[in-house]
């Protein structure tokens, strides 16, 4: 049973990240050995989109932080822009856990073929995007803990 009150939305826990990473996983070693001659270049695009997006969410979070709980010299935050926010986290860290794995698998799929020029820098491509994936991940935690309302206790 959970503690929680009817009405709320809880943590995402350890599991669901590590599920939709393992997925990803496998879909992006089978898509590396059967698909990637059929597949156009990876995108280096996939990168930057990450990070900043995981800038813009550890921005939020830096703030949103704040006006939930109230601090000196902020005003209190709406509860549906929060409610908005809390979204966006929870959508943040199942499309980088699942985008992260996926890349990872690609790049590990990649790897015994590195000494041709395009799947060498499909495979650094790759790694870099699971980088940024897992960037991405931390922030949308770091979202989502920062839109939970303190106990009142």
């Amino acid at each position: 049973m959970s503690d929680e009150t009817p009405g709320t939305i809880g943590m995402t826990g350890w599991r669901t990240p590590v599920i939709l990473a393992v997925i990803g996983v496998v879909l992006g070693f089978v898509v590396s050995q059967w698909f990637y001659l059929g597949l156009p270049r990876l995108p280096w695009t996939a990168i930057p989109t990450a990070v900043v997006l995981a800038v813009v969410e550890m921005f939020a979070a830096y703030h949103v932080r704040r006006r939930v709980r109230r601090l000196p010299g902020t005003v209190p935050i709406e509860p549906l822009a929060a409610a908005r926010l809390l979204a966006l986290a929870k959508a943040s860290i199942a499309a980088a856990a699942l985008l992260g794995g996926a890349f990872t698998g690609l790049a590990l799929g990649l790897l015994d073929r590195v000494q041709a020029d395009a799947p060498r820098l499909d495979a650094l491509v790759a790694g870099g995007s699971t980088l940024a994936c897992v960037v991405l991940l931390v922030a949308g935690f770091l979202l989502e803990r920062a839109c939970r309302v303190p106990d009142q206790r």
